[in-house]
């Protein structure tokens, strides 16, 4: 068994929309990136790549790359867990915590584990997902962004 650790965080930005884990959810802002933004797939991403000894996601999808200007991170999830497979790895569970004053998601949490569960090939009982504010402290805190922390355990099969 080995564990990785991922994190990622975006600003606010007008015209854009808000997808986490591959779901688009209701708000007045998008947020700022190279990729959609999705800023929990792309903690997810490090996260597993981190628990492989991979890389992160940077390595495999750098923002200078004109290839990956717009993309859907489902897509690049996919790539990540093709990667691990490759390895000789499979995904046990994530856990991920996003970190955001607005918009209130819990709401949506249970689709955003869906979403995930799909992409991944995994059920929505190896996928956690919770949502919490900063108590007004920094960026975050103050409303200007989101930040994401996961944590992705997977195994070995090929040991």
């Amino acid at each position: 068994m080995r564990v990785g650790l991922g994190y990622d965080s975006h600003v606010f930005e007008q015209g854009k929309s808000l997808v986490l884990g591959g779901v688009e959810i209701p708000f007045e802002y998008g947020l700022k990136a190279h990729s959609d933004g999705d800023v929990l797939i792309h903690a997810i991403i490090d996260a597993l790549y981190g628990a492989a000894a991979l890389g992160d996601i940077g390595s495999h999808f750098p923002d200078t790359d004109e290839k990956w200007r717009g993309a859907d991170s489902r897509r690049l999830l996919e790539f990540a867990a093709k990667d691990l497979a490759s390895a000789g790895f499979r995904i046990v569970n994530i856990d991920s915590t996003i970190i955001c004053e607005r918009p209130k998601l819990v709401p949506h949490i249970e689709k955003i584990r869906a979403s995930l569960a799909k992409l991944l090939g995994k059920e929505e009982r190896d996928i956690s997902i919770k949502a919490k504010t900063n108590e007004k402290m920094d960026a975050v805190g103050e409303g200007r962004g989101i930040a994401v922390h996961s944590v992705a355990l997977i195994e070995s099969y090929k040991e």
